[in-house]
């Protein structure tokens, strides 16, 4: 069979591809040297250049990238040519923030959605959309992509979610139900493998193809990056490591908030020196308590300590990642946590892995969502530009 020849469109659209590429990765660029990186001649460069310009891509930089122009204009791509929405559904708050095709954050909001059922969120969603597209000073009809990360397991096929504790959400086509109320395309995942892909993109697991983000606070989940991305499984609940403690008897492994209190409550019970934790054993003045010196907190942090590791050790020892990025409410407490979570995986493991807080704190999974609609916004704009009428 005679292999399809290449027709004048399709030569077109690699072309202006080609060079649209070429600017992302080296803007400012002039004409010349566009030519000279992708290996394409300057007639062509030129033709395509126009027609990105015409659909409004990319435009003439203003800024001298340094050195003697010569006469030569420079060219840059247009960040603002479609934005990008993300959204991180949380125990207490919505996050949200809308950033450019060049990655900047043009805004950012949080607002507190306490005990919200799934109709509620999905009022929310738009509701915050338009306050965070007023912020921009930019239309909302530019978002291109939403990208939503929620406290689930997610069939990234269907955007089924499931595993979840917000009311009338469970078995939901929850893109579906997004998509038609914000009015854009959305892409729906689970919040701690957004986290892992915010910490890949600008975090500390930076430039790293083989690791976790373990999140621990009032739920305890992982995100786990293999060979560059994210690893879901057979039914998409890769990562749900709370399901671990599913065989221990006791619960002695759980290293969540609130078991994290019952911790507390039976080690003050036998605790006979001066100690200022109390009843309700909130985990924030645990902590607070253990940094100031106090005995009994340093006893429930180790503790606390003992269990993460003991998370770690499955993961690192099946998968030997490069690296642990501990997030989450408590995970995030790296002053008191990494060493003695360094110490006992060093003990436990031939191949200990690096153990690290989250660089990107509580903006973790906002960051991986913007990461991954960003990627999609960029392919869009240039699918759908808009053709420019032939002479």
């Amino acid at each position: 069979m005679a292999s399809p020849r290449a027709t004048p469109p399709l030569l077109k659209d690699l072309n202006e591809r080609t060079v649209l590429d070429a600017i992302r990765d080296g803007a400012p660029v002039s004409r010349a040297e566009i030519s000279r990186r992708v290996g394409i001649s300057k007639p062509t460069v030129s033709q395509a250049l126009q027609s990105l310009l015409d659909a409004g891509l990319v435009r003439e930089a203003a800024d001298d990238p340094g050195g003697p122009r010569y006469g030569a204009l420079f060219f840059e791509p247009v960040p603002e040519a479609a934005l990008v929405l993300g959204l991180d559904l949380g125990a207490r708050f919505l996050r949200g923030a809308i950033c450019d095709l060049g990655g900047e954050v043009r805004a950012r909001e949080d607002v507190e959605l306490v005990g919200a059922d799934a109709a509620a969120v999905l009022e929310g969603f738009g509701a915050l959309r338009d306050s965070l597209a007023d912020s921009t000073g930019l239309s909302a009809s530019l978002i291109d992509t939403a990208v939503v990360g929620v406290p689930a397991v997610v069939d990234t096929a269907t955007g089924v979610v499931g595993l979840t504790s917000v009311e009338g959400l469970d078995g939901m086509h929850f893109a579906d139900a997004a998509a038609e109320r914000l009015g854009v395309p959305v892409i729906v995942d689970n919040d701690t493998n957004l986290a892992a892909v915010g910490e890949q993109w600008l975090g500390v697991a930076r430039g790293l193809s083989d690791f976790v983000f373990l999140s621990i606070g009032t739920g305890l989940g992982a995100g786990l990056v293999l060979g560059g991305e994210v690893h879901r499984g057979h039914n998409g609940a890769a990562g749900e490591v709370d399901l671990v403690s599913a065989g221990s008897a006791n619960g002695d492994i759980d290293p969540c908030a609130g078991a994290l209190s019952d911790v507390a409550l039976g080690l003050a019970s036998s605790f006979d020196g001066a100690t200022v934790v109390a009843a309700p054993f909130d985990p924030r003045d645990v902590f607070g308590a253990a940094r100031a010196g106090d005995a009994l907190a340093r006893r429930i942090v180790d503790e606390e300590a003992r269990r993460i590791a003991l998370h770690v050790v499955p993961i690192a020892a099946v998968a030997d990642v490069a690296l642990v990025v501990l997030g989450g409410g408590l995970g995030t407490n790296g002053d008191l946590l990494l060493e003695p979570v360094r110490q006992r995986l060093a003990e436990w493991l031939p191949y200990p892995p690096r153990v690290e807080v989250s660089s990107l704190g509580e903006a973790a999974v906002l960051t991986g969502a913007l990461a991954v609609g960003r990627r999609a916004a960029l392919d869009n704009v240039f699918q759908n530009r808009a053709p420019v009428a032939s002479a």
